[in-house]
């Protein structure tokens, strides 16, 4: 049984996907406006001089909108050896322990990242001309994304442990219809 409306759940799937495709648009701007400016340089000897810190921006947002994505996807990198040898409710433990951590540093990196944004309000960015506080904005809304996804991941921890338990009871019994037929 979800715990999650399919509305909600639909609507993150949504949210994922368009973070995930901001993520590689800014990947590939950056690649590009990178390459103008090393032909621009060493081509047409005259540098670009709002290539570097435009980036330094694509390069936060697709590198924390895509961290908040592994979060929801269960991409990133874990140590696995204790989850082969746990049992369901044990796995889902260790991932509830897990998500909280995550959702708990997601708020503290939108809160942060919030305050520092307020402090270089005020600043401008050399090369951009726009204010410092777009340099957080990644971090704003990698944060949001985080908590927002690592809760989601909580919601449904029960449904993946009874996924769990059902394919290991699937699997005995399978094994046992096997050992008679033998």
């Amino acid at each position: 049984m979800s715990r999650l409306p399919k509305a909600v759940t639909g609507a993150l799937d949504r949210l994922a996907r368009l973070a995930l495709w901001t993520s590689g648009f800014c990947l590939v701007l950056m690649t590009i406006i990178v390459g103008m400016q090393v032909f621009s340089r060493y081509v047409l000897n005259f540098s670009l001089t709002w290539v570097e810190p435009l980036a330094i921006q694509l390069m936060g947002w697709f590198i924390f909108l895509g961290a908040a994505v592994g979060v929801r996807e269960n991409f990133h990198l874990g140590l696995d050896l204790l989850r082969h040898f746990a049992s369901p409710r044990l796995n889902a433990a260790m991932d509830a322990v897990s998500m909280t951590f995550i959702a708990i540093f997601g708020g503290f990196v939108t809160w942060y990242a919030i305050q520092l944004s307020i402090r270089t309000w005020d600043t401008t960015i050399p090369g951009l001309g726009v204010s410092g506080a777009w340099d957080f904005a990644p971090l704003i809304g990698a944060g949001v994304l985080l908590t927002i996804f690592a809760v989601e991941r909580l919601l449904r921890l029960g449904e993946m442990v009874e996924a769990a338990e059902r394919s290991i009871g699937a699997s005995a019994t399978d094994g046992a219809h096997r050992e008679e037929a033998a």
